[in-house]
């Protein structure tokens, strides 16, 4: 498994005023999982990453190897089916059940990076989008609208 933090200043206030209110988190920590696995999905569909990003394109060795099934990262939809979240009272862990999905977020030797989690993986840095719903999930939250 691979771990990979978030550390984002604006967020980490938001869940630690929350964390001065409530004594459990799941359910705000539920919904930011929930919000993430849908804009996962999103991505899948746009071809973009979290900062908005267009995928890049196949090489034609591996467009022609795909015979037309299925689009970028879209071979099986075992990868996209897999997309989970786990929320507990002081964290929520989003992810993918295939180990492969960490090839598309960080790219390699041979393959760009295809971004799904992360902007900027290498700073662990949310695209701010992600970031604004995860703020205003926890706003919701704090004002007692959830």
């Amino acid at each position: 498994m691979i771990r990979i933090d978030i550390d984002d200043r604006e967020v980490r206030q938001a869940l630690e005023q929350l964390a001065r209110r409530v004594a459990d988190m799941t359910p705000a920590l539920r919904a930011i999982g929930q919000e993430m696995e849908t804009r996962i999905a999103t991505r899948f569909e746009a071809r973009r990453d979290p900062a908005g990003r267009p995928w890049a394109p196949l090489r034609p060795a591996t467009e022609a190897a795909k015979r037309g099934r299925g689009s970028i990262l879209y071979r099986t939809g075992e990868m996209l089916d897999s997309r989970t979240h786990r929320a507990g009272p002081f964290e929520v862990a989003v992810g993918f059940g295939k180990p492969y999905a960490a090839y598309h977020e960080f790219g390699t030797k041979r393959m760009p990076r295809r971004g799904l989690l992360m902007a900027d993986p290498e700073r662990g840095a949310l695209g701010e989008d992600d970031k604004r719903a995860i703020l205003d999930i926890l706003a919701e939250y704090l004002a007692g609208g959830r």
